[in-house]
This record gives C-alpha cells, structure tokens and sequence, in this order.
C-alpha cells in the first residue's frame, strides 16, 4: 500500500509546480433538502445553503444561493479555487471582470480564481444558483484560525452593486 493512497495530488498553472496534497473523503454522503441548513450571508445577507458542510470535504465547496429581486452577491475573487455558476431556477446575471453575462435557466459559468466575479439579480423574480468550487479555500472558513488577508479575495469593495442595480436600496427586504 503506498503512501498516497487515499489522497490526490493537483497542480495548477498558479501554483507554478507546487504540489498541493488534499485528502479525499472515503465512501460518501448523500445530501438530502431537508438537510440543508439555509441562512443569510455575511455581507449581503443572500440566502444561502451549504451542501458540503458537513461533509468534510477539503476538496470542493458546493453551494445554494437565493438571490432575491434586486440583488447581488459580494464582488469577489480567489487565490485557487475555480468556480462554476449554475442556474438552477430563473435568469442568472453575472459580472465577470468588465463583462455583463446572462445566463439562462440551466446554463453555467466556469470562473478562474483571478477574475474578479458578481452574481445579482436585476429582475423581479427569484434566481437560483448552484455555486461550485474546488479547491476549497479552507482559510478563508468561519471558524478558520488563520488570519488571512482579506483583501485578497476583496480587492474592491465587496458590497458595491452592478450599474444595473444603481439606486436599489440596500439590502434587500426579506
């Protein structure tokens, strides 16, 4: 048996060569709704429910987000992990860098971490989205001992709107 076994091993061009291990989950873990534990972000106060919580995982983040009529997500960034962006219900609206996309019902954006990214919703219905991300920026966790820097993953004031929601009052009323 060697001493790898069990873990897997990911080189990524900003890693410039670095190996980065990280320990896989054994077996699995079935994620029921009524296992979902939803509530509000910290800065946006979105709604949002995570699926891997409780899973251990270190590998991948995956999450619901709610997003109500006229609202937005944190304008962030990541120092490693790629995101996909996956409308489940509604129109999505996503900046992404200078880029304004739309994506419909059903279809997703894949994100590197560099690029500064914004889901809102500009419209008068709900959207959902399913936010998957990998690998999992444990340090960044509540909960997390580590005092990171961040400015990091907010280089620009998280909380400003998109031009298209301009003049929407802030936060949304549940």
């Amino acid at each position: 048996m060697s001493d790898m076994e069990g873990k897997a091993t990911r080189v990524g061009a900003s890693e410039r060569g670095q190996r980065t291990s990280f320990k896989a989950i054994e077996g699995y873990y079935l994620i029921k709704p009524e296992d979902l534990h939803w509530r509000p972000s910290n800065l946006m106060q979105i709604p949002n429910a995570d699926y891997l919580e409780r899973s251990g995982s270190e590998n991948m983040a995956a999450r619901l987000w709610r997003l109500p009529p006229k609202s937005a997500n944190t304008l962030h960034k990541h120092i490693r992990s790629e995101e996909f962006y996956f409308v489940l219900e509604g129109t999505g609206r996503m900046r992404v860098g200078d880029e304004t996309l739309t994506v419909p019902r059903y279809g997703g954006v894949l994100v590197g971490p560099d690029q500064l990214r914004q889901v809102f919703n500009d419209t008068d219905g709900e959207v959902l989205w399913l936010i998957i991300g990998a690998p999992e920026e444990l340090e960044f966790l509540q909960g997390s001992r580590s005092k990171m820097d961040l400015s990091l993953i907010y280089p620009t004031d998280p909380k400003q709107l998109p031009k298209e929601l301009a003049g929407v009052p802030w936060p949304p009323k549940p």
